[in-house]
């Protein structure tokens, strides 16, 4: 009876600790939606991108993938090449990968596009590519002076895409840029429409000030404005076109030399809606 007795009490002494802990717990506040300025269920402002955490994450996950399946850059399989020019110490090396296949679409306006010329043996850049002489350049590149590496970075179709750093021969870094898809990380790219599908300008920035090639575009995406600048200031030789054919429609002639403040800018020539040039400077 004792023993019925004692096991009875310590089952009640149990019960009364769960009912005391329950008790404890539900004392607790409990918040639905947002207890503190730390969490939120509900964003009621628009989400900001940060470009530089985004490439971070960017370059993150491409040395995974790396470690992963060496070869693979963006999703895409590719294959190793390399370049040697040189003799001795001064022997320059060129470790780089392509793609077989070239891609459906490459941008015809980017500043430059990086393809390895399987004739010549060396990797090239221009605005043009012809898939019958060569292989476009598509993941990690490096540029070696013995053991030394120049030059560092990767590319995306051809392109520049994320960190590029350059050295000398005694390893002093000489610069460091960042690009995304071909044009300067900071540089400006307007839409028609917040849809993003109609480019309408890319102003190239570089070091918070404007140089490169400048671009604007007609709503059908021909090329309505071309141009270059330098230092901030335009260069050179800028073309308009009309939104049809490709056709020019006027040529302006700037200064070479951005601090020429004494030569002005003149039409260098004119031409109307058929093609036909109008007007050119003596």
């Amino acid at each position: 009876m004792r023993k019925i007795l004692a096991l009875l009490f310590f089952y009640l002494l149990f019960v009364f600790h769960l009912f005391a802990q329950d008790k404890e717990e539900d004392s607790t506040p409990f918040y639905f939606g947002e207890p503190d300025s730390t969490f939120s269920l509900i964003r009621e402002s628009p989400i900001t991108i940060n470009l530089d955490e985004e490439e971070e994450e960017e370059e993150k996950d491409e040395k995974k993938k790396k470690k992963r399946k060496k070869k693979v850059f963006y999703g895409v399989k590719t294959k190793k090449g390399f370049t040697r020019r040189g003799y001795g110490k001064d022997v320059t090396l060129e470790l780089f990968h392509y793609l077989r296949q070239p891609p459906a679409e490459i941008n015809p306006y980017v500043p430059e596009i990086y393809w390895y010329d399987t004739k010549q043996r060396k990797v090239r850049s221009g605005r043009e590519f012809d898939p019958t002489k060569g292989y476009i350049l598509h993941g990690t590149y490096q540029e070696l002076v013995g053991d030394q590496v120049t030059q560092d970075g990767i590319f995306y179709y051809g392109m520049k895409h994320g960190r590029w750093t350059k050295f000398n021969e005694d390893g002093i870094l000489l610069d460091k840029r960042k690009y995304y898809k071909g044009w300067p990380k900071e540089s400006l790219v307007k839409f028609y429409s917040n849809d993003e599908k109609k480019l309408k300008e890319v102003i190239p920035i570089v070091y918070e000030e404007k140089d490169g090639e400048y671009y604007f575009f007609h709503e059908n995406g021909s090329v309505a404005i071309k141009g270059e600048y330098k230092n901030g200031v335009k260069v050179g030789r800028w073309t308009e076109f009309y939104p049809f054919l490709n056709r020019r429609k006027k040529e302006i002639v700037y200064p070479s030399d951005p601090y020429d403040t004494e030569t002005k800018p003149y039409i260098n020539r004119e031409w109307n809606r058929r093609g036909q040039q109008v007007y050119e400077k003596n």
